[in-house]
């Protein structure tokens, strides 16, 4: 999975305990990360200078995090709550055995499916750690099934886009199932129509 630079390798091992001891958690999430995670590792320290590359307007270093579970449905609050409360910019490799996932933090928890740890890519791709940075963001929070990026809009954008469209989509699979559930003809009707506007919207969303 790792396919970054040598210069910018860490791999150090970060104490579960004193990590933890530093973050602001609830009693119920402090055993959650005793009871989910296994170990972090400090992988990568990616920098302007370590990934050869100009320096940034915004981002300054981005630190790759792998963190070994204990099981594979872990609590996200752990990530989340490392992630924002923590001053880089961070991506973790989440790994339960010999499968994996990417993840970030960007105004909420976005991750990959899990894979097998060597199908896993995350490509270092830009001119400056900024680009490097949205080019991770694109990477793990774009989904592949939803077709409305356009590729000139930036990252905000995009994933505002995505959003709306995945909302849509769950909240015309609830009427759809309301639909088929109801046997009042005027009523079926009325969420027929209900169901009509909805795809019309999700129509427009994809396509505006």
């Amino acid at each position: 999975m790792n396919q970054f630079p040598t210069a910018t390798v860490v791999g150090r091992v970060m104490p579960k305990e004193a990590f933890y001891k530093r973050l602001t958690l609830g009693a119920e999430l402090k055993e959650k990360f005793v009871t989910d995670v296994k170990r972090i590792t400090l992988s990568n320290s990616l920098t302007a200078a370590t990934l050869n590359l100009e320096p940034g307007k915004e981002i300054i270093e981005i630190l790759f995090l792998t963190v070994d579970l204990k099981k594979q449905e872990f609590d996200g609050r752990i990530v989340e709550n490392i992630a924002r409360q923590n001053p880089h910019q961070l991506v973790f490799l989440l790994r339960y055995e010999d499968k994996a996932q990417l993840a970030v933090y960007y105004a909420k928890l976005y991750t990959t499916e899990w894979k097998p740890l060597d199908d896993l890519t995350l490509l270092a791709k830009g001119f400056t750690l900024d680009d490097v940075w949205h080019g991770f963001l694109e990477q793990i929070a774009l989904r592949d099934d939803i077709t409305a990026h356009r590729a000139d809009d930036n990252i905000d954008a995009k994933l505002q886009r995505q959003d709306a469209i995945l909302r849509l989509q769950k909240d015309i699979e609830k009427l759809e199932k309301l639909v088929r559930g109801e046997r009042q003809p005027k009523k079926k009707f009325e969420l027929y129509q209900q169901l009509q506007e909805l795809n019309k919207k999700l129509e427009d969303t994809e396509n505006g």
